[in-house]
């Protein structure tokens, strides 16, 4: 026998959670006092900090990644790095404090109902029935937080439970992969022999399978056109790729014309399909053979057309690889060269991407939030490793600063940097603090248009007009905010004194923080645009 703490602590040790992100509060003060030294805990000064490091830790990693925060707090100032986290599949255990069991039916200050209001954005969300039963309910939540599709669980555990006795928690292996059924998979195969004209459409999924080498070479032999999905929250295919195409448009009508070239569509790792602007038409050209491969049974479900196939993404691209003929090389026409954005003042987004473009390393990690330059980021960063490129997939903003801290704890030989609004930065703005502390070298990028863009961008689309209040964000100094969290930050305004800028955050072993003056484009914003997509070179 030991206490529940002793074995919570031996628990998270032996499942590799040594790190612990969190914010704590009076109800977790027994379970974080004596932290054990081969702990670390990373303080951060809001709870969606926490949860949004943890997040882009998690995504980094794999694994699991395990969180702390404060009772009712936790969802919140939480419940938005926990929805983003259920969108991107991402694999936190969560816990919360709760009041002492002792006078829960009293109703007293600070009890959470926290269980109740997570529940529609977590995989499992549980309160203990007796304190002996939280290091198995953990254990549980971890191997629900790992199994496919991955994503967050949140368990509420009361503040006098750490000092009962319990019984150590053995880890035990639980297996993860689920294979496509075989038959199905020869159907996909048998479509994309026949087929004249085939294409792929890769998703995040491809990334939490492990699959990236697997389709590349799935492409290569069939010798196919690849499109990303519509508004990635992972780049899954190399930029540079002579087959790839570019990023499906968010509309049915549009995204139905991009891919009316094709006979036979095979989606790996993607919904059918995602869409932002609703403009009605078919999901797909009558007549072509549509199928999905994916690890979720939700998006299976949800899908518009097509046949839907649920197992691992890795598996599956080996199988249709084996199982399909090679097919010939067929002529490919160049694409046209990007146009090279001149020196302007304002910067302009297309120019501040081109030259961070040239200046990064080949294995640097992009964590995006700029909404209003996102068109011109997809069109001048070409990124072809694996784990390149993290977004928000829930369209929360707050999603960027913290991710991007998370990444950089967990791949500390790759440079993170994080091309973020300068209104997107003021929903986790916080996170600095935490990066600053603990000399976390990511370098933050903050486009500064003083407006909501992307916002003036979808009243255009629209229609609304720009009659609309709130618009606006006139009188912020991010670097001066940065310099009050303790981060080394400048403004840049002059075009030329961008890339020495960028070359010095570069080799530095600390964060930094850069402000560049933009200009405000509104017609690029969310993948919108459709000329920052490449046509079909076939």
């Amino acid at each position: 026998m030991t206490t529940v703490w002793e074995a919570t602590y031996q628990l998270l040790r032996d499942l590799g959670m040594t790190n612990i992100l969190g914010n704590p509060g009076s109800t977790e003060l027994p379970f974080l006092r004596d932290m054990p030294p081969d702990f670390k805990y990373f303080l951060a000064l809001h709870e969606r900090s926490a949860a949004g490091i943890a997040l882009g830790y998690a995504m980094a990693r794999g694994k699991a990644a395990f969180v702390n925060l404060h009772s009712v707090a936790s969802v919140g100032n939480g419940l938005s790095a926990i929805v983003d986290a259920y969108y991107n599949h991402v694999p936190l255990v969560i816990t919360s404090g709760q009041q002492d069991r002792r006078h829960l039916q009293a109703e007293p200050f600070l009890v959470s109902r926290a269980v109740e209001v997570v529940k529609p954005y977590v995989k499992w969300a549980c309160e203990p029935l007796r304190a002996e039963d939280v290091p198995a309910t953990i254990a549980r939540g971890y191997h629900i937080a790992m199994q496919p599709p991955m994503g967050p669980v949140f368990i509420s555990i009361p503040m006098d439970d750490w000092t009962h006795e319990c019984e150590r928690v053995a880890v035990r292996d639980v297996t993860q992969r689920i294979f496509a059924d075989r038959s199905s998979l020869d159907e996909v195969c048998g479509a994309l022999d026949r087929s004249n004209n085939p294409a792929i459409v890769v998703g995040t999924q491809i990334e939490e399978d492990h699959a990236f080498e697997q389709v590349l070479a799935l492409a290569e032999h069939l010798d196919i056109d690849v499109y990303q999905e519509s508004i990635a929250s992972r780049w899954t295919f190399p930029r540079r790729h002579k087959l790839f195409r570019g990023a499906l448009l968010p509309a049915q009508r549009p995204l139905a014309e991009q891919l009316a070239p094709h006979d036979t569509v095979l989606v790996l790792g993607a919904p059918v399909f995602l869409y932002y602007s609703y403009v009605p038409g078919d999901p797909i050209r009558p007549g072509t053979n549509l199928f999905q491969i994916t690890n979720s049974p939700r998006d299976a479900a949800s899908a518009l057309a097509g046949k839907s196939i649920v197992g691992d993404l890795a598996d599956a691209a080996d199988y249709v690889r084996a199982h399909t003929n090679k097919r010939n090389a067929k002529a490919l026409r160049l694409p046209p060269s990007l146009p090279q954005p001149t020196s302007e003042t304002p910067i302009t987004p297309a120019f501040l991407f081109s030259v961070l473009n040239r200046l990064i390393p080949a294995d640097a990690i992009i964590a995006e939030e700029c909404p209003s330059s996102k068109g011109d980021l997809d069109r001048y960063l070409l990124l072809d490793q694996p784990q390149s490129f993290y977004s928000v997939r829930s369209g929360i903003l707050g999603f960027g600063i913290p991710a991007a801290i998370g990444l950089q704890l967990a791949q500390p030989k790759r440079r993170v940097v994080c091309p973020v609004g300068d209104g997107s930065i003021q929903y986790s703005i916080q996170a600095l603090w935490t990066a600053a502390q603990y000399q976390i070298p990511v370098i933050f990028l903050v486009l500064c248009n003083s407006d909501y863009s992307a916002l003036k961008s979808f009243c255009d689309f629209t229609q609304v007009g720009r009659n609309v209040p709130g618009m606006d964000l006139p009188g912020i100094n991010i670097a001066e905010i940065a310099a009050g969290y303790g981060m080394k930050s400048e403004v840049v305004t002059d075009p030329d004194d961008l890339e020495p800028a960028l070359k010095a955050a570069l080799v530095a072993a600390e964060p930094r923080l850069i402000s560049v003056q933009i200009q405000s484009d509104t017609s690029k914003c969310m993948g919108m645009d459709q000329s920052v997509h490449p046509p079909n070179y076939r």
